[in-house]
């Protein structure tokens, strides 16, 4: 599902590995989030192949060409759950149609797990 934007010389294309690595970034710098779902912190997601990062994130387009994105996030045992939600939501969409020029339309975010230590 690489993502396309056509400008005036021409089309650019996003791949999904470039959009799941902005939205793991993006979702890991959230205070209270621990990791995503799969133990990955926010310092080892570029390090990661994107295979491991799809199974705590997944994108698709919609049909108004913007992005809905399922995350999975292991949260610190502090965090205030609905707090830490919207964090998310509100800074993945910012880095998102900041970095890329695309519009989020849906953010579905679970919590895999609470870090308790």
């Amino acid at each position: 599902m690489d993502e396309k934007k056509t400008e005036k010389m021409g089309s650019v294309k996003i791949a999904d590995d470039v959009l799941l690595a902005i939205i793991g970034l993006a979702a890991t710098d959230v205070p209270g989030v621990d990791s995503l779902a799969g133990g990955i912190r926010h310092d080892m997601i570029t390090h990661y192949d994107m295979k491991n990062i799809s199974k705590s994130i997944r994108i698709s387009a919609a049909e108004d060409k913007s992005l809905n994105a399922r995350i999975a996030l292991v949260l610190d045992g502090s965090a205030s759950i609905p707090d830490v939600m919207n964090g998310v939501q509100e800074k993945v969409a910012s880095a998102i149609e900041s970095m890329t020029g695309l519009k989020m339309k849906e953010i579905s975010v679970t919590v895999a797990g609470v870090n308790i230590a």
